[in-house]
């Protein structure tokens, strides 16, 4: 029997800063996520072929193949976004106890892609909220994007392999592109320092999981098929003041 899938509780783009200065997170609809980019949903979706062919995560410490990703950084700071030179990811173990300390590099994403107006947009809005959140306008925000397939190759796929986890940034953009015959996938959100916890399971394409990184931790359950080739591609965006992480 299929899981019923719990529904997240949405949030405006207007009440987005005082629910996540609230609650450490916030959901928003693709509506509330298109009001804060300044786009339609009909400009975004030109990005979504990108994950249709991305490469293998070679660096899957438990041997798995149920992973594809790109990851490329950029400086967005007030109405500008600027592509950094290609870098590895790299993660302390204090935040990724499975894959931290290692420098990964993963291919870049497509230019055509970063060069789609809705890329910038979607950046800029999602960099205004962090600077709204921190009460200072024009903060530079270095931000890493990931491009995640999880497929079900290996029978099950796993969205946050390492378990439930902080990022080790300021804040953290989760945004669900699709979901195609699986079952599973359900995000949960926890305080970080205390005993409250949410669950629910993002479906609706462009919709948005924004967590403030300090006070909440978070994770996605695996994925099982429920027809061949079944598979979920989400958009992770971190935004870290001061400079990347690194060595």
């Amino acid at each position: 029997m299929t899981t019923p899938i719990l529904a997240p509780s949405l949030t405006s783009s207007a009440e987005a800063v005082a629910v996540v200065r609230q609650q450490g997170y916030a959901v928003l609809g693709t509506a509330a996520v298109c009001e804060l980019a300044g786009c339609t949903p009909a400009a975004l979706r030109p990005l979504e072929p990108g994950w249709a062919d991305l490469p293998p995560d070679g660096y899957l410490k438990d041997g798995g193949r149920y992973r594809r990703r790109r990851h490329s950084c950029f400086v967005v700071q007030a109405d500008t976004l600027n592509q950094v030179a290609h870098r590895a990811h790299w993660q302390p173990v204090a935040y990724n106890a499975l894959h931290g300390g290692m420098e990964r590099w993963f291919e870049p994403m497509h230019a055509s892609d970063v060069l789609q107006p809705a890329w910038r947009q979607l950046l800029v809005g999602l960099g205004n909220l962090c600077s709204a959140l921190r009460g200072q306008a024009g903060t530079p925000w270095y931000v890493e994007a990931h491009q995640f397939r999880i497929d079900t190759t290996d029978g099950i796929g796993r969205p946050t392999p390492e378990g439930a986890h902080r990022d080790g940034v300021d804040f953290v953009a989760v945004l669900l592109i699709g979901r195609h015959g699986i079952k599973g996938g359900e995000t949960r959100v926890f305080e970080a320092e205390g005993p409250k916890g949410q669950r629910f399971t993002l479906t609706e394409p462009w919709s948005l999981l924004f967590l403030d990184d300090a006070r909440v931790i978070h994770e996605s359950t695996p994925i099982q098929p429920l027809e061949q080739g079944g598979w979920r591609d989400t958009l992770v965006l971190t935004f870290r003041a001061g400079g990347f992480q690194g060595v």
